[in-house]
């Protein structure tokens, strides 16, 4: 096998072994097999929400191991012509198997990543808040600029996008948004986002044009529904009004329609001014306070099962997960998986996939991928 070939092959491989690693490939099978029978008993039918939990894991897994499955046949299939055009000296045939095996392992990767996005709420909408921090106006507009490019993220997958709240900075930029990222698997791709993102520039607001290092934060969390149990204790809420603000005059209220709770007991605060009405607001807020907790409560399990303890932090210095730096080099790279990218214009466009695919392997291996560009 020539070396293109084996290039190929390798990269299939390290695909295929990384689902059966996520799967955990006997007991998923093991488990498959459990819920085909499951599916085959009437009774499971008279229980309308079970059997919609029981049919969307079958199908999940379905997928997953027909497409290990496939691949894995495929690539035989695929070595075999390779070896039969070496055998006969017939360089069509080499071509023409090698071509197979590059397309495949593109196929690779892309149903590694749906495979790895298979969490409780992997398939749901997501909220992603932005917060500026410490720096004024400099950090402000990064937050401002982080907005849009994660904006830009969903419009290329073809998801809708709402501002759900939003607070302007004082000269420019923005203190802090929660967006609403409406579409399939939208919280399983952008839940790796999460974490402290650095710029480094030139100030456009310095007049000696200096180099500057701004700091901001993102959050991320499902959009859950009523079949996630989340008690909440009514007592434990503090519940603010206020009006409504935004940029260019967008989501300007006259009356106190804003909504703001705080969860006093472990201090997640959510705000809702997306709706004229007080009520809805309010309505919103709490689903997305639902959401916070659930995702917080996902975190732990997570951490508890890695044995890590990576948690919200300071904005600042340390805690960074990727660098955006602009000057005096262009380049962005994610100091999580070592992702990195000489197109930053590019990825502040919404170019993100390759370090969202990089860090959801990261969550199954533990170990850093050293990718030279992500271009």
């Amino acid at each position: 096998m020539r070396a293109e070939g084996q290039a190929h092959i390798v990269r299939i491989e390290k695909a295929l072994a990384l689902v059966r690693k996520f799967l955990d490939w006997d007991r998923a099978l093991r488990r498959f097999d459990e819920l085909n029978a499951r599916v085959e008993d009437p009774t499971l039918w008279e229980k309308p929400k079970e059997a919609e939990a029981v049919m969307k894991e079958r199908r999940r897994l379905e997928a997953a191991i027909g497409a290990v499955n496939s691949i894995s046949a495929e690539m035989a299939d695929a070595v075999e012509f390779v070896e039969l055009g070496e055998m006969e000296g017939d360089e069509e045939t080499i071509a023409e198997g090698l071509s197979a095996l590059a397309a495949l392992a593109e196929r690779a990767d892309q149903d590694k990543v749906t495979a790895l996005l298979s969490g409780e709420a992997d398939g749901n909408d997501t909220y992603l808040e932005v917060h500026a921090g410490a720096g004024g106006t400099e950090s402000q507009d990064w937050a401002e600029i982080l907005q849009r490019m994660y904006t830009r993220w969903a419009e290329r997958h073809g998801y809708k996008v709402e501002l759900v709240d939003y607070h302007a900075g004082e000269a420019a930029g923005i203190k802090s948004c929660t967006l609403l990222i409406k579409g399939e698997n939208a919280y399983g791709y952008a839940k790796t986002e999460s974490g402290v993102h650095r710029l480094v520039r030139i100030s456009p607001y310095d007049s000696a044009a200096r180099r500057h290092t701004s700091f901001s934060s993102v959050w991320v969390y499902p959009v859950i529904d009523d079949t996630f149990e989340i008690e909440i204790n009514p007592s434990d809420l503090k519940i603010d009004t206020y009006r409504a603000s935004g940029a260019g005059g967008q989501h300007v209220n006259t009356t106190d329609s804003a909504v703001r709770i705080t969860h006093q007991p472990s201090g997640i605060i959510v705000a809702s001014q997306i709706d004229r009405s007080q009520h809805k607001n309010r309505e919103i807020a709490m689903g997305m306070l639902k959401a916070r907790m659930f995702e917080a409560e996902m975190r732990r399990r997570e951490e508890a099962a890695s044995a890590e303890h990576a948690s919200k932090s300071d904005i600042g210095w340390g805690h960074q997960i990727r660098s955006y730096v602009l000057q005096p080099y262009q380049q962005v790279k994610d100091l999580r998986t070592g992702v990195v990218s000489t197109a930053p214009d590019d990825v502040l466009d919404g170019a993100l996939d390759p370090f969202m695919a990089a860090a959801l392997s990261q969550r199954v291996t533990g170990e850093k991928v050293e990718v030279e560009d992500a271009d």
